[in-house]
């Protein structure tokens, strides 16, 4: 299914871990490495397609994730020619995709590559949110940028705790003799 532009409507997924590192699936039998996407199918809306494709490719459930945002508009992306099969060549130019941010939540051992009897990927690994593009197919590089800087400012908050917070120790704060618990957030902690 292609729009009058040559286009095939698709959806593509940035995956986050409770670090707001990013899920990136490697290319069966290939160096390459990138976010789930897929087609739209005919009847299907962004949202469905994403939530099949998420199933399909990583094998991962509507209640596995939050949906966190998505793009506002359509991001478009041409194949080079040496990628497009014969048939093909001289009506289909590309991709138009509808980027969605979501958080896992539940562990990632969740995550099954062999969800589906046509995998997509061989191996996964998490990355920092703005690892550098270089492992992802040149042509593709551009849209990855712009869907990563345009869901960027919907990156849930991340939680700093130093060291010592996390042991759970508790102190005295000067001239009180009554500790702080420092494993409530700072708003709930008792005095």
């Amino acid at each position: 299914m292609l729009d009058r532009d040559g286009f095939r409507p698709n959806v593509g997924i940035i995956l986050l871990n409770q670090r707001n590192q990013v899920f990136w699936g490697k290319r069966i039998r290939t160096h390459s490495w990138q976010f789930p996407q897929g087609g739209i199918d005919r009847g299907e809306t962004p949202e469905q397609a994403m939530f099949r494709e998420l199933q399909e490719e990583v094998g991962l459930q509507a209640e596995h994730v939050r949906v966190v945002a998505r793009t506002r508009d359509w991001l478009r992306y041409e194949v080079p020619d040496r990628y497009i099969r014969r048939d093909a060549r001289g009506h289909y130019k590309g991709q138009k995709q509808i980027w969605f941010l979501l958080q896992l939540v539940v562990p990632d051992h969740a995550l099954n590559l062999r969800a589906s009897t046509h995998p997509e990927f061989d191996a996964w690994r998490w990355n920092n949110y703005w690892v550098p593009l270089e492992s992802v197919v040149e042509f593709k590089r551009g849209v990855y940028e712009m869907a990563l800087t345009e869901l960027s400012r919907y990156l849930p908050r991340q939680e700093i705790r130093s060291r010592f917070l996390r042991q759970g120790n508790r102190m005295n704060p000067p001239g009180s003799d009554s500790p702080v618990d420092t494993d409530s957030p700072p708003d709930t902690q008792t005095h």
